[in-house]
């Protein structure tokens, strides 16, 4: 168990801010594609890009990050990555695509600080809180997440795109200025007397240990469907017969469907039997519910059900994958390795994954593409029992 340290006051607000920036850079996007299209002539060929630029940058940066938060200490690298985000949020303002892009390759960099250094930060601040504090930073996450695409597509259609994007960045201003007080409590790795170097690893890296490995499939296969499905299951459910508008709000009901979970797996981790059970939701919400998509003559009602199950299944893997990274490690170094590890990987599939699906949905139909979402979430369900089985990566 890692000794707690000494840390600001404003941290668990920090936390939450940064868990916020996570998502809302992304999930604002697509309620403004309308609009950039009017604005910039963006052909909807690009459009994809303003997804897939901040997953491939996760799949690229997260072990560099990881590198970064030894050598410089965790709440230094985010603060200097939250620059990067805000930024990149507001180049995003300038009217030609050229710096739409790269404001959005910049953002997608800054974010992941968070992503691979939050889970360390609360490893090693709160953990004999684990559960509280992961509930918090998740839940701000996925609530931001959520209400991101509905709330810039409503502004939108009262206010001009750059004040829109601008008004929506400010939370990436407010960030950097709550985040200030953490820099006075900066941890780096512990370093020998002889040298400027770290100190040696209490165990291998994580790159050499087989069970990390599990772990990022764990993490890699969640977001390789959870992104899948949200790309294609309004596709899939125009398919059947549902209205474009109603596909839509089904899958917001699906996303919406999430947030109890960043609360109850958190909460109830701490316990094997609670974990033996989120890991009863993973699958029989993401298989079960995915499955259930393929009814002949679906009705309304019974997609709204499945597309809850859908979403807890979902919620219940992501939130499993944060706690595995802080509850299989035994220090908030080894907690942000295996973070950017397992993410770099997962955001890769996550990338390409919503490709290879549409790809597969034009070729052989959409009931064979969710035949391979049901056989990908029971091997995500086969790998997270086998890291429940273990106390530690390193066991």
């Amino acid at each position: 168990m890692s000794e707690t340290h000494e840390h600001s006051r404003y941290l668990t607000l920090g936390m939450m801010l940064v868990a916020a920036n996570m998502r809302l850079p992304i999930t604002m996007m697509p309620g403004l594609l309308t609009s950039l299209r009017h604005s910039l002539g963006l052909p909807s060929s690009m459009a994809g890009l303003l997804t897939t630029i901040p997953l491939l940058a996760f799949a690229g940066m997260s072990p560099l990050i990881a590198r970064w938060g030894r050598r410089w200490g965790n709440e230094v690298t985010i603060y200097l990555l939250l620059i990067l985000v805000a930024v990149g949020s507001y180049l995003r303002i300038l009217p030609t695509t050229t710096w739409l892009l790269v404001g959005t390759l910049l953002v997608g960099i800054g974010i992941d600080g968070g992503n691979v250094l939050i889970p360390a930060i609360i490893k090693d601040n709160f953990p004999t809180k684990l559960a509280v504090a992961t509930s918090e930073y998740t839940l701000s996450m996925l609530l931001i997440g959520a209400l991101g695409t509905g709330l810039s597509g409503t502004l939108a259609t009262h206010w001009s795109l750059p004040l829109t994007m601008a008004s929506l960045s400010v939370i990436a201003l407010i960030n950097l200025v709550v985040w200030l007080p953490n820099l006075r409590f900066n941890h780096r790795s512990p370093v020998t007397a002889s040298s400027t170097a770290p100190a040696p690893r209490t165990h291998a890296s994580v790159w050499r240990t087989p069970l990390a490995w599990v772990v990022t499939a764990f993490f890699g296969l969640q977001a390789l469907v959870y992104y899948s499905l949200i790309t294609w299951l309004p596709t899939m459910l125009t398919d059947q017969g549902f209205s474009a508008v109603v596909a839509g709000n089904l899958v917001t009901v699906m996303q919406l469907s999430n947030l109890p979970m960043a609360y109850i797996v958190p909460i109830s981790s701490p316990h094997r039997r609670g974990v033996a059970a989120m890991l009863a939701v993973v699958g029989l919400g993401f298989i079960g519910g995915t499955a259930g998509m393929l009814w002949p003559g679906l009705s309304l009602g019974w997609a709204g059900a499945f597309s809850i199950f859908i979403g807890l299944g979902s919620g219940a893997a992501f939130n499993l994958a944060v706690v595995f990274f802080t509850q299989k490690t035994t220090t908030g170094f080894e907690t942000a390795d295996l973070s950017g590890m397992a993410q770099s990987a997962g955001y890769l599939l996550a990338a390409v994954g919503p490709i290879v699906f549409g790809w597969l949905g034009t070729s052989l139909g959409w009931p064979a593409v969710m035949w391979l979402a049901i056989s990908l979430a029971a091997l995500l369900t086969l790998t997270g029992i086998v890291v429940f089985r273990h106390p530690t990566i390193y066991d």
